[in-house]
């Protein structure tokens, strides 16, 4: 299973610059107002603007991983420089949007230009010491090996005894070394034990999270078996070959390394969208509470006996098993089951390949209840889906979530869970169930090598506008 150490680190920094961020705004305001013996001409509102500020937090983190302070390679490189100037630019352009967005908006945020000046200061200070403590934090959890990537390196290179040295004797950058497949001159000969015949034996025996490449050997078989397995990728370019086109370039000690993603959703923008996915999932769970036990008091009133919640067993991201929570819309006797052995209960197999053949969906489907035709019609059958958001088993926005089942007809399967599965999605909103299972793959195929922010920003309107227009499932 991959160490979920990265998401962790980033879910602290990212609270860490929030809390950091408004304390910054809120301390200019105050020296301003109660430190600075100068007067002042405006009514002091500290709590008030200290509000507006936590609002524009989200502003301030997309600032600061627009500019790269997201990535592992940059917060913890040994190398501080990166880290300062890409900090001083986040402070000036927070404060630079908080201006822009007090000019559009009127709320007068900015009473005296001094706060702004302050604002930047305390800002670029303050984020530096929080980062320096996260680090210091990080680096001595990894001494102890909590939360260290197991790595596995290929190559008959120079590169990979200096890499098996460095990640051996540096437990602090986050990595541990599991094994190395190469001859056994470039394999340190204190590390012979971690020594594999084969990449297969390699990844078969010593749990890797991730799996550097330091020559041009069977690079598309490496890779491949890397992806099936859902690990991180790294190739180490030779001199020729070094640029950072075709992928992220990060130094491992003083190597250069390319880490090849699947998708761009990684890092810190797999952060942001997990942040997202939970202030969405709360404000949804608490506006749908009402109607949400509505829904659950008539499938009650209707069956007494059968749960009114139905759980079905998906996949997500890393091929992992979670229990998908929907309103029941079937009815009770054919409950869980799939759709060809309710077909063959009912003793109406000629629906079976017509259901198949159109995209899993019949206009008449007889396994369905009349208040489910219209739960289904409006979407509202997938609320208890916002709770599967909210602990993360899934995104707001991604690809279909898998039946176990499926796994076998889905070629690409390794690239669709490659991200979290989505309560709606590209394919969702491109057809709805008037695409075929073929068409609805390529389109999840392309969300995962294509995502960006704005694709979901269209998805999630879109999504809305099918909504209304009553284009759910049915």
């Amino acid at each position: 299973m991959r160490v979920k150490s990265d998401i962790f680190l980033r879910i602290a920094l990212l609270v860490g610059d929030g809390l950091v961020l408004v304390a910054s705004f809120a301390l200019a305001y105050f020296i301003r107002v109660h430190v600075d013996p100068r007067p002042y001409m405006f009514e002091s509102q500290l709590f008030e603007f200290t509000i507006e500020i936590v609002w524009l937090v989200p502003v301030m983190w997309i600032v600061l991983a627009a500019l790269g302070l997201y990535k592992k390679s940059v917060f913890m490189s040994r190398s501080r420089l990166p880290e300062v100037g890409k900090i001083f630019m986040a402070a000036i352009l927070s404060v630079a949007a908080l201006i822009v967005y007090d000019y559009f908006t009127g709320r007068n945020l900015f009473p005296v230009r001094v706060v702004a000046l302050l604002a930047v200061v305390f800002s670029f200070v303050l984020l530096m010491c929080e980062r320096g403590i996260v680090r210091l934090v990080a680096r001595q959890i990894f001494k102890k090996n909590y939360g260290t990537k197991r790595v596995v390196i290929v190559g008959n290179n120079k590169n990979t005894e200096y890499l098996a040295e460095y990640i051996a004797s540096t437990p602090e950058s986050g990595y541990r070394l599991a094994g190395v497949v190469a001859n056994r001159k470039y394999v340190p000969k204190d590390l012979k034990a971690h020594q594999y015949s084969s990449l297969k034996e390699a990844l078969r025996f010593a749990r890797a999270d991730v799996v550097f490449q330091t020559d041009e050997k069977m690079t598309e078989y490496t890779y491949k078996q890397t992806v099936q397995r859902h690990l991180l990728y790294y190739f180490v370019p030779s001199e020729t070959a070094l640029s950072s086109h075709f992928g992220e370039l990060e130094l491992v000690g003083n190597t250069p390394a390319v880490l090849v993603k699947i998708t761009p959703l990684s890092g810190g923008w797999a952060a942001l969208k997990r942040g997202f996915d939970i202030v969405f999932s709360v404000v949804a769970i608490i506006v749908a509470a009402i109607p949400m036990m509505i829904i659950w008091l008539l499938l009650k009133l209707s069956s007494p006996r059968a749960p009114a919640i139905y759980k079905s067993e998906r996949l997500t991201r890393y091929n992992r098993r979670f229990l998908c929570y929907k309103f029941r819309t079937m009815k009770p006797e054919y409950s869980g089951m799939t759709a060809e052995e309710a077909f063959d209960k009912m003793g109406r197999r000629e629906l079976k390949k017509r259901y198949r053949r159109n995209g899993d969906y019949l206009a008449d489907d007889p396994r369905i209840t009349k208040l489910g035709r219209i739960l289904r019609k409006a979407s509202l059958d997938e609320l208890p889906q916002l709770v599967n958001i909210l602990k993360g088993d899934i995104s707001l926005i991604g690809p279909r979530a898998l039946l176990p089942g499926e796994l076998a007809s889905y070629g690409d399967r390794s690239l669709i869970l490659s991200v979290k599965s989505g309560l709606t999605g590209f394919a969702q909103v491109s057809g709805r169930r008037d695409i075929s299972f073929e068409e609805r793959r390529a389109l999840d195929i392309y969300y995962v090598l294509n995502w960006s922010v704005a694709l979901d920003v269209q998805i999630f309107f879109r999504t809305i506008a099918a909504v209304f227009r009553g284009e759910g499932a049915k």
